[in-house]
């Protein structure tokens, strides 16, 4: 009897416990998750009573430390607005306004809305601090309706502009994102009205255990990015350098770990401040990075050489003949300046950039497996976590023309985005293994859970010997020819090579004097922390990536070595 009566006790001693912690955790949700959220619904003085508060999820920027730095968030404020049908001396009540908020309203705009008699609702200004919101809301002006509001901000203003994307009115008039992450991810960061009063408790035991999610399956939390403000602000400030000198019409870059695909930071100008955008040209909007296909040139040197190692049709050793130019196909392939060079070893092709020695490759190849490698590097889009992906153009390599292959294997002839780019050259510094680029590395529930993506898309282009020849073949490149050797450096090891390509006319063929100007490294040369690409197009009075670039390059390896505190790898540093 007494063990059952105690079964019992401890039964309701239990019941009892679990209604005390649900009480508690739903108070705590309330009052410290949500706190400011509620308060801001339960000002029935100043909230609308037709539609609740904007409500939108923060994206984060991640600093090196891992700190959450706002890149994307909300700011609350008060609009203006009358009700013309009320109000019945206007130039006393604009004189009352005017007395508080002298610069707000326009007087013109004011008189004119007071006018409108069959409405009971003209706004005249949104986004009023709170000291005049409140100020104004004390006089109980009849007719004059002061309202709380909240507005997307982007803290930061340019910086990451393209990637972070807008939030804007669509069809329907909904407020939503529209591009970058902020449209990407919108289904994450979109608050429904219901969004505050939804269970803690189903957050915290909805699929108890998981701790890494789909990123295209997650719900309604803040998106935590993979990008560091610090680098990012840096990168941009390099960008605008080379726009500023050379007067190009665009200038962009990428720097990621090629063993994750975490971009710490993108960019390129000119770009926009998303927090006035009453002046931007719609153009700007979009992200090039991932919508724009180029054709690079010599940085994919790097990339035929590995495929012609890989397959075995060469090694580091071999040599060919260099006449300085062929014919083939009815067209003529030459290297940059025309010139011979006889017999010389691989080593020289990418040292002294020679479109003949990746043409010699692309022969040993073979059409058929040459299309193989590179339909592997650029025949599918690369996924990125940004909405408007570009696939590449690589229709050359579908013909019989032996020209096109030769083309193509110096960089021209076939067209890919930047990240499809860098995903690719990532494979050189990754193992012959590229890897998901991406820009969100967790969600973040409104409950406080945190939980990481999975970028798990890993595919191998090249066996590891391979990219190891070319990697040391790079850096000798950075060592010796990058700059007559000037930018070696004695305690890190870095892979660089530059790209010069010729533009294509509208019309067909190539210009002869405009360029698309591209760069690529990564550090340290075996165990590589970072890699970077960079491109210009069309820069003014100057032929060659090298002269654009290269201090460019080094600059941002430096300060990443400095930020990132990367050690030095070559003996007796």
């Amino acid at each position: 009897m007494r063990a059952q009566f105690r079964h019992r006790t401890r039964i309701i001693f239990g019941g009892i416990l679990l209604i005390a912690i649900i009480i508690i955790g739903r108070l705590y949700f309330i009052q410290v998750i949500h706190g400011e959220k509620f308060s801001l619904l339960a000002d029935q003085q100043f909230s609308a009573n037709s539609s609740g508060l904007f409500d939108r999820g923060t994206v984060y920027f991640t600093g090196k430390d891992g700190r959450n730095i706002s890149a994307a968030t909300l700011e609350t404020g008060f609009l203006l607005a009358i009700n013309p049908q009320l109000i019945d001396d206007p130039e006393k009540v604009y004189e009352t306004i005017f007395s508080i908020a002298s610069t707000t309203v326009d007087k013109e705009a004011f008189f004119s809305a007071t006018k409108r008699t069959k409405q009971v609702h003209v706004e005249l200004a949104h986004r009023l601090p709170e000291e005049l919101g409140h100020a104004l809301a004390n006089e109980n002006i009849p007719g004059v309706i002061v309202l709380r509001e909240r507005w997307r901000a982007y803290p930061g203003g340019n910086l990451a502009a393209q990637t972070i994307g807008i939030v804007s009115y669509g069809t329907g008039h909904t407020l939503a994102g529209r591009t970058g992450l902020e449209a990407y991810y919108n289904d994450t960061l979109e608050r429904t009205g219901d969004s505050l009063y939804k269970n803690f408790f189903a957050q915290l035991f909805s699929r108890a255990g998981e701790f890494l999610v789909d990123a295209k399956q997650a719900r309604e939390g803040n998106i935590i990015t993979t990008i560091d403000p610090v680098v990012e602000a840096r990168l941009m400030e390099e960008l605008s350098k080379i726009e500023e000198l050379r007067n190009s019409r665009e200038t962009g870059g990428i720097i990621m770990d090629p063993s994750t695909g975490a971009i710490v930071a993108l960019g390129s100008v000119p770009t926009y401040d998303p927090n006035n955008l009453s002046s931007v040209t719609p153009s700007l909007l979009g992200n090039p990075l991932v919508e724009h296909v180029y054709e690079f040139g010599s940085i994919m040197k790097p990339l035929t050489v590995a495929a012609g190692l890989d397959a075995g049709v060469i090694t580091p050793e071999s040599t060919y003949n260099d006449t300085g130019c062929i014919d083939v196909d009815n067209a003529r392939i030459c290297n940059f300046d025309l010139k011979a060079r006889g017999v010389i070893p691989v080593q020289e092709i990418l040292s002294q950039s020679l479109n003949l020695g990746v043409a010699w490759i692309a022969g040993k190849l073979g059409q058929e497996r040459m299309h193989g490698y590179f339909a592997t590097l650029f025949g599918e889009k690369t996924g990125i976590d940004l909405p408007s992906e570009t696939g590449s153009l690589l229709s050359n390599l579908s013909t019989s023309q032996q020209v096109n292959y030769d083309a193509a294997s110096f960089g021209q002839g076939i067209a890919m985005t930047p990240v499809q780019m860098i995903r690719a050259l990532g494979a050189l510094a990754n193992g012959g293994v590229m890897v998901s680029p991406h820009l969100v590395s967790a969600v973040q529930y409104d409950s406080g859970i945190k939980r990481s993506f999975e970028w798990n898309d890993k595919r191998t282009v090249f066996g590891q010997e391979a990219v190891r020849e070319v990697s040391t073949m790079l850096s000798l490149v950075a060592d010796e020819a990058l700059g007559d050797g000037k930018y070696k450096m004695p305690s890190m090891s870095f892979a660089a090579k530059t790209g010069t390509a010729q533009l294509v006319k509208p019309e067909g063929g190539y210009y002869k004097d405009k360029y698309f100007h591209s760069f690529f490294g990564y550090f340290p040369v075996y165990a590589p922390r970072y890699i970077i690409l960079l491109y210009t197009y069309d820069p003014q009075g100057v032929q060659y990536a090298s002269e654009t670039l290269s201090d460019t390059y080094i600059d941002l390896m430096h300060f990443l070595i400095e930020h990132y505190d990367v050690a030095p790898d070559r003996v007796g540093t």
